[in-house]
């Protein structure tokens, strides 16, 4: 971790959505961000990774529950680190990351990522920040034949436009003031994330059409939209096509397990 007080924020989303959570459950927790996975806790990869990567100056654990989940005995190390703290998340994941951002002891740019990204690594983080160019917002994807190349076929919630289509990465970069603009209107979508029709609809029956009739490229599309929202954004292609493997349900973690296990 950089010691430059300049450095990225790195916003580490680890709470829980309602309901009970599979991954959880299966391993009898409460919290899918301490389940284990190819003998570290998803947080404690997480964490690790971001910790090692030049880029990133402090970590910031947001969830309802955090400090509780930085005081696991397997997060000691991370506990002990000045560079990450735990925050309290608020009602929606959205409005959380725009009141974190909004802090002066945060502020802008923020990386923002998920506690079951458990793929990451220091040399992706690298990447995608280089690649975040000037947009106000940068999404990283994985085009769906790298990912398949790496992992084989995959159900993935998948997002088709002309060109192709992609899943994407928790990886997230605000740059710019205009980015609050995004966060809030994510905040009024964010329970249509699954639907790509739903989605859509949120964005006018112009774009809606051409979206759904992949007359937009990627990059048109996220063009597009942030001319909706107020502020710029652009996708941020990744190598590794494993990165587009998170933890949301059991399958998840046995895959999850297997690409750690050929990693290593």
């Amino acid at each position: 971790m950089t010691n430059d007080p300049h450095g990225w924020t790195a916003l580490v989303l680890a709470g829980q959505r309602p309901g009970i959570d599979p991954v959880a459950a299966q391993f009898g927790l409460e919290a899918k961000a301490l389940v284990p996975v190819a003998g570290e806790l998803m947080l404690g990869r997480v964490l690790m990774a971001l910790a090692d990567a030049p880029e990133v100056a402090r970590i910031v654990v947001l969830a309802q529950n955090a400090p509780e989940l930085l005081g696991h005995a397997d997060l000691a190390w991370a506990a002990a680190d000045r560079h990450i703290t735990a925050r309290v998340s608020g009602r929606t994941i959205s409005g959380s990351v725009r009141e974190a951002v909004r802090d002066p002891a945060i502020g802008l740019p923020v990386l923002v990522t998920t506690a079951d990204n458990v793929m990451l690594t220091p040399a992706t983080i690298t990447e995608f920040i280089a690649g975040t160019g000037t947009s106000d917002v940068s999404v990283a994807m994985v085009e769906r034949g790298r990912l398949e190349a790496a992992v084989g076929p995959n159900r993935r919630t998948w997002l088709s436009f002309k060109g192709g289509a992609y899943t994407g990465a928790n990886l997230f970069a605000l740059n710019a003031p205009a980015a609050i603009n995004a966060l809030r209107f994510w905040e009024r979508v964010e329970q249509d994330r699954k639907s790509v029709l739903r989605l859509a609809s949120h964005f006018g029956p112009a774009l809606m059409a051409k979206l759904l009739l992949r007359r937009m490229t990627l990059h048109e599309a996220l063009d597009a939209a942030g001319a909706k929202l107020g502020a710029t954004a652009a996708p941020v292609l990744l190598r590794d096509g494993r990165m587009g493997v998170d933890v949301d349900k059991p399958a998840d973690h046995a895959l999850a397990e297997r690409l750690l296990a050929d990693r290593s």
